[in-house]
């Protein structure tokens, strides 16, 4: 029996990448029927056949599941931006950051093009929400030691809007990586045309890297909803308030008493962060039931 974690799924086919080796394996039928589907990123326990083939016989438990892209375990999703051309969009980072607490896997945000604009304004905004921030010149590679050290040990992705530098900046911290900056990877010989999966590349220093498709762009309603009462919870600047508020159902949208407004009004929650919280609050009122389940 060995262990290993899954790093490529490809055509019903598994690499599990254990301490010795990896190796390419199948998996259990019992798992179709217990309604387990193995993904990138699992932790798994396999059996090695006299041919050096594996077959996966344990799913060990998840710490965080995406279903779109398929990924398990993931630490880090690194929300890209560039402070200019094109210019953050706030509320899109503060829907990503959100879905990524619900799922148990820590948002980190790095601003590109600091040698066109200064980054300040930003990671101000989310340094002071409670966020772990980085600012990145893409042109010199400042910037990216901090973030490569900040990522080792750790599995990671990235996600970011066309145009943000997100390409150059991997390119930066991973050099091996082989990216080139139009979005097409060379180490995996990718054309616009070729069948995309996901796929965990080994850092210097211990981790990996998912390379998943479908991180591409900002697009939260494919990952998760999150229902209107567990919203709160989802931004952390709003942790030392909840629980103090008049009305104990309290929604922090209107409410008099409500902790929350009283710590904006004081300027110890950014505008900006709330204004996204109210649209996003508003948004899952307005879904059924069945849009959840």
């Amino acid at each position: 029996m060995k262990r290993g974690i899954i790093v490529k799924l490809l055509g019903g086919t598994y690499s599990v990448c254990a301490s010795d080796a990896v190796y390419e394996c199948k998996a259990r039928g019992v798992f179709r029927k217990r309604g387990i589907s193995p993904v990138c990123g699992d932790n798994v326990e396999f059996d090695v056949t006299d041919d050096n083939f594996g077959v996966i016989t344990e799913v060990l438990p998840r710490k965080s599941l995406i279903i779109r892209p398929p990924v398990a375990n993931l630490d880090c999703l690194v929300l890209v931006s560039s402070v200019m051309e094109p210019s953050p969009n706030l509320e899109l980072i503060d829907k990503f950051s959100a879905v990524s607490i619900f799922k148990n896997i820590e948002p980190v945000m790095v601003f590109t093009k600091t040698d066109l604009k200064s980054a300040d304004e930003y990671t101000k905004i989310y340094s002071d929400a409670g966020f772990t921030v980085f600012t990145a010149d893409n042109t010199t590679g400042e910037g990216s030691d901090r973030i490569s050290e900040y990522l080792k040990g750790k599995i990671s992705a990235f996600t970011g809007n066309t145009g943000v530098g997100k390409s150059s900046l991997l390119n930066n911290i991973f050099e091996d990586l082989c990216l080139d900056t139009s979005g097409i990877s060379k180490k995996l010989g990718r054309g616009r045309h070729t069948t995309r999966h996901t796929e965990l590349y080994p850092i210097e220093g211990g981790g990996y890297i998912a390379d998943t498709p479908g991180f591409s762009t900002f697009e939260t309603n494919r990952y998760d909803i999150i229902k209107k009462d567990e919203l709160a919870r989802c931004f952390p600047e709003f942790s030392e308030y909840l629980g103090n508020c008049r009305f104990p159902d309290c929604t922090h949208t209107a409410e008099p008493g409500c902790a929350v407004i009283e710590a904006l009004n004081a300027n110890k929650i950014s505008s900006s962060r709330y204004e996204s919280y109210r649209t996003m609050f508003y948004e899952a009122k307005n879904i059924k039931e069945w849009e959840i389940k």
